[in-house]
């Protein structure tokens, strides 16, 4: 971490997390940050769901909900991004105090609750979007909604023509009764409608599903029979935990999705059973909990074809993502591989 950086995390830890979120956003489009630009090796460079990739280690969504600084996090050393959560209409998200650093548990806690300008706006800004990497999109629906499933279909609808590839979000533990839509019904029904409106772009996009660390070994299989039985183009795996094992810090009891460190095992335990289950029929994204180059190799050797990173950056800057990607390179010519690829999976069996 430069000096720079580090100078400004520890003044963004001296503000309330939320505040510091919306600075460091605003410090990126001001060029306050020192980016790296691409990151990328023969061995880093791979093929996800038919997106060309400069490296594995993408950004994870929540942390530019609106697609506001994407040309500034285009420079800054990831492969792809993934932006949102985007809902059909602007809602402000659950009641503020919503977001909580945990420093002990290198984790934060949040509640926010799908807050967005809208799917209109965040459309407005992906169509000016910068073509150097692939971009991605997290769907999510309204709290009020009677119909949710209907939402994603139409944040896709609206917003598909103008990214790479989308995300499904039934995971997200802040709206009531979303992860409701994690049944095998529920899922199946809502699967099919946003397949419809996919195969209706003029350009059909992958479409992913998010799932929760949250879930049974039989639950993990039945999704990923339905992913594949839907068409998905993959499984991104997971999204914040509902558990509280082993935490630390003050704010550990609050309300909320964690994310960060806690959550690597939980995670990559899931990633796994979700590797054997589809063997190798479905590309796995991994996130949660990763700070390290290891940490994201331990993933790529647990199934994944790729990961993402959000909370590490709080304690680490956003120079983390081009950090890892150098020391994911070296560890794959250590062991002797010549690509991501030939690396995905060798390790599941470490954590089932």
């Amino acid at each position: 971490m430069n000096l720079i950086e580090r100078a400004g995390l520890a003044a963004l830890h001296r503000l309330d997390p939320e505040t510091a979120h919306g600075l460091s956003l605003k410090a990126l489009n001001a060029g306050l940050v020192p980016l790296p630009g691409v990151v990328t090796s023969p061995r880093l460079a791979c093929t996800v769901a038919g997106m060309t990739l400069a490296n594995p280690v993408g950004l994870a969504a929540g942390f530019d909900k609106n697609a506001t600084a994407l040309a500034a996090l285009a420079r800054s050393g990831f492969g792809f991004l993934e932006v949102g959560a985007a809902t059909p209409l602007a809602q402000p998200g659950n009641s503020k105090p919503r977001l909580f650093r945990l420093s002990e548990d290198h984790a934060a806690i949040n509640r926010f609750g799908f807050n967005n300008d809208g799917m209109q706006a965040i459309a407005e800004r992906l169509a000016k979007r910068p073509r150097s990497l692939p971009i991605g999109l997290n769907l999510g629906a309204n709290k009020t909604s009677p119909d949710r499933a209907a939402d994603f279909a139409h944040v896709l609808a609206v917003c598909g023509p103008h990214v790479d590839f989308a995300t499904v979000n039934v995971s997200s533990p802040n709206t009531e009764k979303l992860r409701d839509l994690q049944g095998a019904e529920a899922l199946s029904a809502l699967l099919a409608r946003v397949m419809e409106v996919r195969e209706a772009l003029a350009s059909p996009i992958p479409v992913f599903l998010k799932i929760a660390p949250d879930l049974t070994p039989d639950e993990v299989a039945e999704i990923g029979d339905i992913a594949l039985a839907a068409g998905l183009a993959g499984i991104i795996a997971t999204n914040t935990t509902l558990s509280r094992e082993g935490l630390k810090s003050a704010s550990r009891s609050e309300m909320g999705g964690l994310s960060g460190a806690p959550l690597f095992e939980k995670s990559t335990r899931v990633l796994a059973q979700l590797s054997q289950a589809t063997q190798g029929h479905l590309p796995l994204i991994g996130v949660g909990g990763i700070s390290t180059a290891e940490q994201a190799y331990a993933k790529i050797r647990a199934g994944a074809s790729a990961v993402q990173l959000y909370t590490a950056m709080v304690y680490q800057g956003i120079g983390l993502a081009a950090r890892i990607a150098h020391g994911l390179d070296a560890l794959l010519a250590k062991d002797g591989f010549a690509s991501v690829a030939d690396a995905t999976g060798t390790g599941r069996a470490d954590w089932l």
